[in-house]
């Protein structure tokens, strides 16, 4: 530990979570021999033994909280901390504990308000979760393997807070009082609204109409909400200035061949014999059948895949769902096959590829030979 604060709290300007805790540190004018704000590095990183032994999950924010300390607040309030703890994970739980060690200082954030609550555990529950899905290079995004699927969710999430917080709310969500919901929920709107058009979002729709009302309000009249959003965008600027997105599928990365017949066969415009429709896979007899049995299965949006050899972490789980459908095919003897079936997946022009979107031939009805031609 290299400061003589009270408490630590290990953050990063970028942190969308930590910066609820800050936003509480600066309205309520915490002095720094309280809290100091220290980067993760000061202990070697998020991943080093002595953050570690910290926080087992090796995530920020981190409030530590001094030796001395600890045993003072042991029954401070409603803390009511054990002797044994010395740091507090989670920035809802560090930024509890704050409002009611410093409960005299400053604005009191509305800790017992319904509504604010309520949207505080929406937005911790059903955005943050998933909010990787805007800057993460790999799923998992949450419970989500498909980065367009998790964006949608957290888009359709923000639409749920907007309709909550209603129209007559004041300058703040729960009045005109700042609340611990303006405080969590301002910091994710950040990273909306400065991410979300990279995904093809347009700006104006980044963000709900009353959020998007309430945040500008926030960013232009209340001066500690604009030091956050300063901090948390100058992070966000050089995460670009760094090329974060350009690998990032659907931002730097986006599938810009030209549409195939299969396109056409998926919106109706050529007919085909459809065996299975959901709304991932499209399933459907060959016109020009190499076997008694043949089908192709197909991703209705190809997202990438014109090829098996362009598949990366973002195409795993369609990639499965269209072998759990090629097995399921192969077992339907009223598409005339019989025991088993040959699963193929045509690569490129030496694999014998003539449609560049990927598909998977299920051929049966006859015994197949080996080698293939």
């Amino acid at each position: 530990m290299s400061s003589s604060s009270k408490h630590i709290l290990y953050d990063m300007p970028v942190s969308n979570n930590g910066a609820r805790c800050r936003l509480i540190l600066y309205k309520k004018k915490i002095p720094k021999n309280e809290v100091d704000i220290l980067p993760p590095s000061t202990l070697g990183g998020l991943k080093s033994p002595d953050y570690l032994s910290l926080n087992a999950q090796g995530k920020m924010p981190l409030l530590e909280i001094t030796p001395n300390n600890a045993k003072n607040e042991v029954s401070m309030g409603e803390n009511n901390m054990s002797n044994s703890m010395k740091a507090l994970p989670e920035s809802d739980t560090i930024c509890r504990y704050l409002l009611s060690t410093y409960k005299d200082i400053g604005p009191s954030f509305l800790p017992d308000d319904t509504k604010s609550n309520l949207i505080s555990r929406l937005h911790d529950m059903y955005l943050t979760t998933i909010q990787g899905c805007m800057y993460k290079a790999t799923p998992p995004f949450g419970i989500y393997q498909e980065r367009k699927d998790a964006i949608e969710e957290f888009r359709r999430q923000m639409q749920i807070i907007d309709d909550l917080i209603g129209d007559d709310h004041g300058m703040y969500l729960c009045g005109d009082e700042v609340s611990l919901a303006d405080a969590t929920l301002f910091p994710t709107m950040i990273f909306a609204n400065f991410m979300l058009p990279k995904f093809g979002v347009k700006k104006e729709d980044a963000l709900p109409s009353r959020i998007a009302k309430w945040y500008k309000i926030l960013k232009e009249r209340d001066g500690d909400f604009a030091k956050i959003y300063e901090e948390v965008l100058g992070g966000l600027l050089a995460w670009e200035d760094n090329n974060r997105w350009d690998i990032i599928p659907l931002a730097g990365k986006r599938d810009n061949d030209p549409p195939t017949i299969f396109d056409k066969i998926i919106s109706g415009d050529i007919p085909s014999t459809i065996v299975r429709d959901d709304d991932k896979i499209l399933a459907f007899k060959d016109i020009n059948p190499a076997a008694p049995a043949h089908i192709l299965v197909i991703p209705k949006d190809r997202n990438g895949l014109s090829a098996l050899r362009k598949s990366e972490a973002d195409h795993g789980e369609i990639l499965g769902k269209m072998l759990l459908a090629a097995g399921d095919i192969a077992r339907d003897k009223s598409l005339g096959f019989g025991d088993g079936a040959r699963i193929v997946i045509n690569d490129g022009k030496d694999g014998g590829q003539e449609v560049p979107h990927i598909h998977i031939h299920v051929l049966g009805g006859r015994l197949m030979q080996w080698p293939p031609g």
